[in-house]
């Protein structure tokens, strides 16, 4: 059973939240779609990952920030490739800190392939 860290400051109830992995990232590209994976460097709209995999279709999360915070509830719908060992993106425009639970929940997807 999953313990609430909850405190109550001034009459308002306030809910911890979840912790943010040191380097789990959710990356959106331009062109190349969205990919999940351990953040390995920045520079301008360059983004390096590594164990990284696409994020081709996802269900059980309503927007990627949902998907960072929470990871998905439906992986049985979900299309999650294989992961590779390494990837460069460019034009990235969007790079989300993702939480332990929604990194379990994204790698814990079954791989989807054709």
């Amino acid at each position: 059973m999953e313990e609430k860290c909850n405190v109550v400051i001034n009459g308002i109830e306030y809910t911890r939240r979840e912790a943010i992995t040191e380097n789990y990232v959710i990356v959106r590209t331009r062109s190349a779609g969205v990919h999940a994976g351990e953040l390995i460097s920045h520079s301008g709209l360059d983004v390096e990952l590594k164990n990284a995999r696409r994020i081709w279709y996802w269900d059980g999360a309503a927007s990627l920030s949902q998907l960072a915070m929470e990871g998905v509830s439906k992986p049985e719908n979900c299309k999650f490739p294989c992961e590779v060992t390494k990837i460069i993106l460019t034009e990235a425009i969007e790079i989300i800190p993702c939480t332990q639970k929604a990194q379990e929940s994204i790698q814990g997807v079954k791989i989807w392939k054709k």
